[in-house]
Order: C-alpha cells, then sequence, then structure tokens
C-alpha cells in the first residue's frame, strides 16, 4: 500500500518538530558572586595568599543548592554556577580582601603567583543557602598563619545570615555576595592584627546582612 506524497509530508513535519522540541529540557541560567566594597583599611601585611576555599560536599555540583528543609536539599536543575563554586568563592573573596587591606597584594592559591606571602589564609565553607529559618545563611571556620614557615596566627568559626533581596535565584546570589563580603571583612581584621581579631575564637559569631 502506497502512501500519498501528503501524508509524506505529515510524517516528516511531524518528525521535524519532534527532533526539535521532543525531549529537550528547559536552557540553563548561569550566575556568578560578585564582589562587594568595604571598609578599606591599612595594613601592615603586604601580601596575602589565599589557598582554595573547602566547601562541604553537597555544595559541590554545577547546580545552585537553593535550600534545605526537613534535612532535603532543593537543587535549581537549570539554575547552575558558571564556574566551580570554590574557584569562584576563591576569587571573589580575594578581590574583596585586596579591596579591605590597603596596600595588600591578594593572590590564589590556583593563580599564576607562586611568591612567598606575608600571610596565608585557608577557609573551610561547610554551609551555604537557605535553611529551615528562611535566612541565608554562611557558615565557616578560618585560619590564618604568618610568614614563611606558616606559623598559626589566628582561627575563627563564622556564622554570617541575612534575608534575601527577592524570590529569585538572581537575588539569591546576590545576598550570597554579600555574605562574602562579610566573610571579607572578618578575614581582613584576622590578617591585619587589628584588635579584638587575633587569637583562637571558638564561639560563632553573627552577623545581620545590610
Amino acid at each position: 500500500m502506497s502512501r500519498s506524497p501528503w501524508a509524506v509530508l505529515v510524517v516528516l513535519a511531524a518528525w521535524a518538530a519532534c527532533a526539535s522540541g521532543c525531549g529537550s529540557s528547559p536552557p540553563s541560567t548561569y550566575y556568578a558572586l560578585s564582589p562587594t566594597n568595604g571598609s578599606a583599611q591599612p595594613s601592615l601585611v603586604r601580601t596575602v595568599e589565599l589557598r582554595r576555599p573547602g566547601i562541604a560536599g553537597y555544595l559541590d555540583r554545577p547546580e545552585i543548592v537553593e535550600r534545605i528543609v526537613d534535612h532535603r536539599l532543593r537543587v535549581a536543575d537549570t539554575q547552575r554556577w558558571a564556574s566551580p563554586l570554590d574557584e569562584m568563592l576563591g576569587r571573589v573573596l580575594a578581590q574583596d580582601l585586596e579591596q579591605r587591606l590597603a596596600g595588600s597584594v591578594v593572590f590564589t592559591e590556583d593563580g599564576a603567583i607562586t611568591a612567598d606571602a606575608d600571610a596565608t589564609v585557608e577557609i573551610d565553607v561547610r554551609e551555604l543557602g537557605i535553611g529551615d529559618d528562611g535566612r541565608v545563611s554562611l557558615v565557616a571556620e578560618l585560619a590564618v598563619e604568618k610568614g614563611a614557615s606558616h606559623v598559626p596566627a589566628a582561627t575563627r568559626a563564622i556564622r554570617l545570615e541575612g534575608r534575601e533581596r527577592g524570590a529569585s535565584t538572581s537575588a539569591l546570589v546576590a545576598t550570597m555576595s554579600d555574605l562574602v563580603g562579610q566573610l571579607a571583612d572578618q578575614v581582613a581584621d584576622l590578617v591585619a592584627g587589628r584588635p579584638g581579631a587575633s587569637g583562637t575564637e571558638g564561639a560563632s559569631r553573627a552577623a545581620r546582612a545590610r
């Protein structure tokens, strides 16, 4: 039984439409953290090396983890980081830190600079996202070492919180950028050895996002 030319055309049109649309997923949107300005203070520390930040395993993915509710993650499949989160955190934090430490040069472990630094900063990010209370939080541990011999100078446990600027992913990333800037404020205090910033601090510090 032969098919009419019109029937063949209908079948080909349906196949082409399915090839272009059937089974295709929505396009992904990519986001990046941004540096934020802070209070610039003079520093005697001329060079700072920022080690690549450690991040919790659940954050180590291309998709943005939006929320943790009832011990479950809500991950936005099409809302993705523009680069690996740990690399992005290190790059943005280095920019934030250099702006706050007037006269200092801050370089990352991943960069091309390999010079000995006056201070080395290590950061472990344990939480970044929206919790059960609806607030965006950044929980981290940080340590500062001085000189080429890496003599321990200070450690601090940090918990920062802020509210989203809106319900969109862009608003969430903007709030995260604010918290990274607040983290840079505290790192700058430790690196510069400002009053009340030295030594080991076991208690977490909370800061409200502006």
